[in-house]
């Protein structure tokens, strides 16, 4: 019994420092997840910029945009393709900011921040790709319907039938919608997986007292 009371008197004595210790080992870990985490959705948002700019090269609009003859629409769309890029690559750099801080950080407060501040630049990023989503699908419908000699015919017979164009209205409406679904479940299951990561890393953190 006496040696049983030095034992628990012993443990408690350096049970601090093996909770310092837990701890110590808990934070590495974290903060390793933590940099692959944000690893990835650096370089999905690289993967992504370099799939639209690729389809942009191989989707020819050259023979379209000659046909309309009208300039201020290819401007238009020219100033819109080159401020997706701008946005774009601003938020990729952010990315790699982050990374770098998160990679080279050593204080928690300072792990905590910027996972905080990762979270909210992804969810920027994503609600500005489905906006941008929708713009372009609007524009591009309307430059169509609009200016496309090929579509005199379609438009004549939409105006001289308002069922008509109330029902396409509808349907280019639907697409839309569809079209913005199917990038927000893609987007909720790629960045949003890793976003619940990066959260149950900073709740984690919060427990942690150094």
């Amino acid at each position: 019994m006496k040696e049983l009371d030095l034992l628990k008197k012993d443990w408690k004595k350096n049970s601090d420092s093996f909770q310092q210790i837990s701890e110590t080992e808990i934070y590495k870990m974290i903060h390793k997840q933590s940099s692959s985490t944000v690893k990835w959705i650096l370089v999905i948002s690289i993967l992504e910029f370099t799939l639209w700019s690729l389809s942009n090269l191989f989707i020819n609009t050259d023979d379209l945009l000659r046909k309309m003859n009208h300039p201020e629409i290819v401007l238009a769309l020219d100033i819109l393709t080159y401020f997706n890029y701008v946005v774009v690559l601003f938020f990729v750099i952010n990315f790699y900011r982050n990374y770098k801080t998160i990679s080279t950080t050593v204080a928690t407060k300072t792990l905590m921040s910027t996972i905080l501040r990762t979270r909210k630049i992804v969810q920027y990023y994503v609600w500005y790709n489905l906006g941008m989503l929708v713009v372009i699908s609007i524009f591009s419908y309307f430059i169509t319907f609009v200016y496309n000699p090929d579509m005199s015919f379609l438009r004549d017979k939409l105006a001289a039938d308002g069922k008509a164009m109330f029902f396409t209205v509808g349907i280019l409406i639907l697409t839309i919608l569809g079209l913005l679904g199917i990038f927000w479940c893609i987007y909720r299951l790629i960045y949003g997986t890793l976003l619940r990561r990066l959260y149950a890393n900073y709740k984690e953190l919060k427990k942690i007292d150094f």
